[in-house]
């Protein structure tokens, strides 16, 4: 038996545990650089706000409707996040992180009634946090998430779904008769690893609903489509194929990039960019105890500024020996960036992603080096990574990344960012008798 807990709008959710004021009003959190919307809450839905509709088609609405547009807080968001986790962990015996707002618990071995149990869970999650969340339990991984979304649009959209199954559902709970209807009343694209592409295709087939697809022949689908998406056929018809990962499997690659707050013209003001960019996925990169063999490196112009010259590249810089040394890792992104920066284009964007990963252990040639400079740069990437992690990202830095914390011309607009309330020791709220 599975739990799937979700928090609702969560980017949202965590905005109003700091400003209350915003209860009851429609809040949108936008992507970097103010770019679009990445959380909506309910009211915000109910004015037509589309999630990724682009900041400007709907900014009429701060002055029309009352609109509270935020810029994204990721390191806010990681922290309550972290905290709904712990709180969640005490609930079951083993625990998948899914994602910064979701995660599977097995309810297996669990005595007691299970939709008890989920609005147990989730009364602690509010009281002690204050993110409202949606639980979904069933017999399966698929059938779980399927429930969650039924517990939340229950309770956001009455008449969507049976009242009764609004914040927590327990679909094992189900008659054949009452699962049929919910499967039936789910169209196919809200079935979870379900994407627009394959949802276009089975409804051409005339697989419109989650019903249809459970009920679909498994040969037909794994031939046409994929064995994953037949799996999600058995999971939808109550065999459980997928299991719990409770320890993520290693990335097979690392990417980190940004768009610009504005057009960079200048390699010292890209060059700045892809330094920082290169030591986070870096640090990405020694939090899972891997190096990387070679570093990609692109820089493109917008293609949505048609009187601008465009201009895309990207380039594969190999190592000599795989590394997970920040200076390393920068000096051979550098090395690309000087090979594809051309002068006279206007840079929107640009990225670093490292491949070829592997274990961080010493190859053999390193075993027999007389000299002490993997130890050296070992040591040094740990108190770099110390340093940072208890001052703040950026707190020490490359030089080649620019002064650290100083405000540079190429980085993201932030013009709606609220304080990061647990994650900075300046943002620490106070309170006042």
């Amino acid at each position: 038996m599975f739990a799937l807990v979700d928090g609702n709008n969560f980017y949202v959710s965590v905005e109003r545990v700091f400003r209350p004021s915003l209860i009851g009003q429609p809040v949108v959190v936008l992507s970097n650089n103010d770019g679009c919307a990445i959380s909506r809450s309910n009211e915000a839905k109910a004015l037509g706000v589309k999630m990724g509709q682009p900041w400007f088609q709907f900014r009429q609405l701060e002055d029309k409707a009352g609109l509270v547009a935020l810029s994204a807080n990721f390191a806010l968001y990681g922290d309550m996040s972290d905290r709904v986790m712990t709180l969640l962990a005490q609930f079951a015996p083993r625990q998948e992180v899914y994602s910064i707002d979701e995660c599977f618990l097995s309810l297996k071995g669990l005595g007691g009634c299970p939709a008890a149990h989920g609005r147990q869970l989730r009364e602690m999650v509010l009281q002690q946090t204050g993110i409202p969340c949606g639980v979904g339990i069933a017999p399966t991984k698929t059938l779980a998430k399927l429930a969650n979304h039924v517990a939340k649009t229950a309770e956001r959209k009455p008449g969507s779904y049976p009242q009764e199954y609004a914040q927590v559902c327990n679909l094992a709970a189900c008659s054949p008769e009452e699962l049929r209807a919910v499967l039936a009343a789910t169209p196919v694209g809200d079935v979870w690893g379900v994407g627009p592409r394959i949802t276009a295709q089975l409804e051409a087939s005339g697989i419109r609903t989650a019903h249809d697809l459970a009920r679909s022949d498994q040969a037909a689908i794994r031939k046409r489509f994929s064995v994953v998406l037949e799996k999600t056929v058995r999971e939808l018809q109550g065999v459980s194929c997928l299991q719990l990962e409770e320890v993520s499997p290693n990335k097979q690659q690392i990417m980190c990039s940004r768009s610009f707050g504005q057009p960079v013209v200048e390699l010292r003001q890209l060059e700045e960019a892809v330094a920082t960019y290169t030591c986070r996925a870096a640090e990405k990169l020694r939090r899972q105890a891997s190096q990387a063999g070679a570093v990609q490196v692109f820089v493109r112009t917008n293609i949505f500024r048609q009187g601008d010259r465009q201009y895309s590249r990207t380039v594969t810089v190999p190592l000599v020996r795989p590394s997970d040394d920040s200076s390393v890792l920068t000096a051979a992104a550098l090395q690309g960036l000087r090979g594809v920066f051309r002068p006279g284009f206007k840079y929107a964007k640009a990225g670093v992603t490292l491949v070829d990963l592997g274990p961080a252990a010493m190859s053999q040639e390193e075993l027999f080096r007389d000299d002490e400079v993997p130890e050296r740069s070992a040591s040094l990437m740990q108190a770099v990574d110390r340093i940072n992690g208890r001052f703040g990202r950026g707190a020490i830095a490359l030089g080649s990344s620019g002064e650290p914390r100083k405000s540079r011309d190429w980085g993201m607009r932030q013009e709606r960012v609220t304080p990061a309330y647990t994650a900075s020791w300046k943002d620490l709220p106070v309170a006042r008798c």
